[in-house]
């Protein structure tokens, strides 16, 4: 890699889940938008013919006359091949199939137990770890053997537990865990400002600063300001008049149109009852809470005006259509259409490159950000992100009660982790009874256990 002029030139990517159907398209897409950096991306995913087809359809992308030869694709059979002389490891990875997610998302189901996502934490969360943590594995000893400088850049949920796990493998690897879900909130912030505030319709999320704090998909902001001006009462007057009707600025009812949108129904009633702005989806922060709040049966959920996403639909359009997607943009019969994902990924790397400063969230251990959480943890906060470097920012601590229910997360992820590099289901088992939704009896909490240890079996070859 070369760097002068403002400009970023060679450099070398390894991606590791380079068959990816989202988040890659979703980077070739912002790479092109981006003029400052350039270089070579190498494609690594167990599903060979994925990989290629991505190499043909962002090496199509960038012969195309405004995107010209900035970056180049090439798939390749094993991950020495990507990482070996990687500048950037990206991992992007589907742990297993959508047969496995569709035991971990539905067979709790059968016990009352529903599940919005089921990938990061409950008793789908817990199962899709058994399966992940393996693979993390496998990948961590990969870039400490092969990349041991690079910057490793995670897309792959269940995010605590990946990024945990990498630095169990190699503690000295330089790994940021990167996720959207504040974003949302951000731009939440933005229409409270022009709501309450007078601000102009030019105002973007990125001119909203705050201060992040929490586990992944468990986060709250403790700070949020706009030119000097305190955003929590314009928030708390949001959180307030809407507090039934729900807000979205998309449209009112846009939950019902889609999966992954919500009316924030479940964000508001977080704020009246806590006091700090909760920032992530409403899917997921329902996860993190007593069941019966937000999501005791379909009715509630419906009631909250969010989603169950169903793994049928996931199989529907992010398998088959997706796939007949990608032969369509290698065959030619469909162009690559370039916008921007409003993600960061491609921010991370030009200030990693030492092009500009960024400060944004990120997933890495607790080195003291966050008070009132173990070190070692891994936690989510800000960083001032620059030339090959990454320093957390300091974001104080949750009140009591947040600080219990994150904590009692945190610990039930490092215990899954600890149980799966170990390979002990007995143990997996002793932490799974502890999730904070697995209200069940003994017989009914090892009966659903043992059901979805047996949905994920293929992937459980080493455990006993």
């Amino acid at each position: 890699m070369k760097v002068s002029n403002n400009q970023a030139n060679g450099i070398h990517i390894a991606y590791i889940g380079g068959g990816s159907r989202g988040w890659a398209w979703g980077l070739m897409s912002d790479f092109a938008l981006e003029k400052s950096i350039s270089g070579k991306i190498y494609l690594y995913d167990i599903d060979f013919d994925a990989a290629k087809a991505n190499e043909i359809i962002g090496n199509k992308l960038f012969s195309r006359e405004e995107y010209k030869d900035r970056w180049q694709f090439e798939a390749v059979d094993s991950l020495e091949k990507a990482l070996t002389g990687a500048d950037f490891v990206v991992l992007s990875i589907l742990p297993g199939t959508f047969d496995e997610m569709e035991y971990d998302v539905h067979a709790p189901e059968k016990y009352g137990i529903y599940q919005s996502v089921g990938d990061t934490i409950g008793p789908g969360g817990l199962i899709r770890a058994l399966r992940t943590v393996p693979m993390y594995e496998v990948i961590g000893r990969a870039i400490r053997d092969y990349a041991p400088r690079a910057w490793v850049i995670n897309y792959t949920n269940p995010m605590t537990i990946c990024v945990k796990t990498l630095y169990e493998v190699f503690p000295d690897i330089k790994v940021i865990g990167c996720c959207h879900e504040v974003f949302g909130t951000e731009k939440l912030l933005v229409e409270a400002a022009k709501k309450y505030l007078g601000y102009p319709d030019t105002l973007r999320r990125e001119d909203i600063e705050v201060s992040v704090i929490g586990i992944n998909h468990f986060t709250w902001l403790n700070y949020a300001s706009v030119n000097g001006d305190d955003l929590f009462p314009a928030y708390a007057r949001l959180a307030s008049e809407y507090a039934e009707s729900g807000f979205n600025p998309a449209g009112e009812d846009n939950w019902l149109n889609s999966y992954f949108e919500c009316s924030n129904r479940v964000k508001f009633d977080l704020f009246n009852r806590f006091g700090l702005i909760a920032a992530a989806g409403d899917r997921h922060l329902a996860e993190f809470v007593p069941g019966d709040w937000y999501m005791k049966d379909p009715e509630t959920v419906k009631q909250w005006k969010y989603s169950l996403t169903p793994v049928s639909w996931r199989k529907e359009f992010q398998l088959r259509k997706k796939k007949e997607e990608s032969r369509m943009l290698v065959s030619g019969e469909k162009e690559f259409e370039v916008k921007p994902t409003g993600e960061d990924g491609v921010k991370i790397i030009r200030a990693l490159c030492g092009l500009e400063d960024l400060i944004t969230n990120v997933n890495v251990r607790n080195q003291g950000q966050v008070s009132g959480i173990p070190l070692g943890c891994v936690v989510e906060t800000n960083a001032l992100i620059r030339r090959d470097s990454v320093s957390p920012i300091y974001a104080g601590q949750l009140p009591p009660e947040l600080n219990g229910m994150v904590n009692r997360h945190a610990n039930v992820q490092n215990a899954i982790v600890k149980a799966a590099m170990a390979r002990d289901l007995e143990m997996a088992y002793r932490v799974f009874i502890n999730e904070n939704r697995m209200n069940l009896s003994l017989k009914d909490s090892r009966e659903l256990f043992d059901t979805m240890v047996e949905g994920t079996r293929a992937y459980l070859g080493e455990y006993k």
